[in-house]
């Protein structure tokens, strides 16, 4: 899948990927889709996945936030670097150990539907053109919601995909 390059294909691709996402864990019985992965990784279940891409919404979110504010924001998050996201990534994990996978679906499901109405208030001048918004430092605002949403669901598909095949659900 190429990157888009326009707003209306960034609507397009984040709006059909979120869609076969909750699509696929829809097709994997209630009772299974609590099951571990069968394979060593990061996220030992469905819900650590879906809990990834809505703390990476909230990120996205908050930079806008603070970016479109005048000031600069903290990325990946405060106290991380790029380099550290290991890390970071690890201490998302460790913080919704508790949380149920009804719950949140739902609070992606909100994270989604916010960015996806950021994006529709914006030109594609203002996605596209890298550092148009000087808190994007060498990017663009549309690159950074590509990450965060549409190229982030195909690596959650690809993700739970490998955990229903090897789980040997149909």
């Amino acid at each position: 899948m190429a990157k888009p390059t326009t707003k209306a294909e960034l609507i397009q691709q984040s709006t059909e990927k979120y869609q076969q996402l909750n699509d696929l864990i829809d097709s994997i019985p209630e009772e299974k889709r609590y099951l571990a992965f069968s394979f060593e990784d990061r996220d030992k279940n469905i819900r650590d996945v879906v809990v990834h891409l809505h703390e990476w919404h909230n990120m996205a979110l908050e930079w806008y936030r603070i970016g479109m504010s005048g000031k600069k924001p903290f990325m990946p998050a405060e106290g991380y670097t790029w380099r550290t996201t290991p890390e970071l990534n690890q201490m998302i994990w460790k913080k919704y150990q508790e949380t149920d996978l009804k719950q949140v679906r739902k609070l992606l499901d909100e994270t989604h539907n916010n960015e996806m109405r950021l994006i529709a208030v914006h030109s594609d001048e203002e996605l596209f053109t890298k550092k148009f918004y000087k808190w994007t430092n060498t990017t663009s605002l549309g690159a950074i919601f590509t990450s965060s949403t549409s190229s982030h669901y195909v690596w959650a598909i690809k993700k739970i995909r490998k955990f229903k095949r090897e789980a040997g659900i149909k």
